[in-house]
Formats: C-alpha cells, structure tokens, sequence
C-alpha cells in the first residue's frame, strides 16, 4: 500500500467537512417542503433568473444534503462540487444583492472557493471515484 500523502489527507478532511457543514444547512432546507423551497429559489432572482423558484429552492436543498454526502464519501466529486459551487454563487449573489456587503456573503464566498478547490483538485486519493477507478 503506497505511503499515504498529505494533499490526499488534506483533501479527505476539506471533503468529509465540508460535507457535514452542508450537510447540516441542507437537511432543514430540504425538509423545509414547497414554502421554504420557494423562499430558497427567490434567491435566483439576484442571477437574473424570476421562473420556477419553488424548482430552484429544492434544486438547491437537494444539493446542500445529497450532494453533501457524496461530496463527503468522494463519490462523483468534481460534478457534486461544481453544484455545490454554483449553490453558492447564487447565496453570494444574494446577499451582495440585498447590501449585505462582502462581509454578509463572505461564508458563501469561502464556501465557494473550497468548491472550486474540490472541482479542481478531484476527491484524491481517499475517495470512492478514486476507488472505483482502480477497480476499473
């Protein structure tokens, strides 16, 4: 077994966090229901987009729960991560579109370039894409 490598480790513990904070985010959005779906999708509007909100909040609690737990296992991590990214440019959009101001939309921000890292970087080395793909 080939001696474990730190940006592996550093990318397991950036995934498997990650994963649990938007975990906890999501799962309150999800079982929210239409109402609080509809209030999430709003957020759209701030991108130039005002059909479907009700679509766009769950599209948006689906990807803060599901996509958290397979970002976390490493499991289709690049896509999970590009729409955890997009997630958060829309709750950056948002809050910058209500004056917010950077400080108010800082945590999405953050959160963003975290994605973008995992949307670069891939799931490493301790991830089930990297499993699967010796397995082929």
């Amino acid at each position: 077994m080939p001696k474990p490598h730190p940006v592996d480790i550093g990318l397991l513990v950036l995934r498997v966090g990650l994963g649990a904070m938007m975990l906890f985010h999501g799962v309150p959005k999800l079982l929210g229901g239409p109402q609080k779906w509809e209030k999430l999708g709003g957020a759209m509007t701030h991108v130039g987009i005002d059909v479907w909100p009700t679509v766009w909040g769950f599209a948006a609690a689906l990807t803060e729960t599901l996509g958290a737990v397979l970002l976390a296992v490493g499991l289709l991590t690049r896509l999970n991560a590009s729409l955890l990214l997009a997630t958060m440019v829309v709750a950056a959009a948002m809050h910058l579109g209500k004056g917010d101001g950077v400080a108010g939309a800082s945590h999405a921000i953050e959160d963003g370039i975290a994605f973008l890292t995992l949307l670069l970087a891939g799931g490493g080395r301790y991830s089930v894409d990297a499993w699967w793909r010796g397995r082929r």
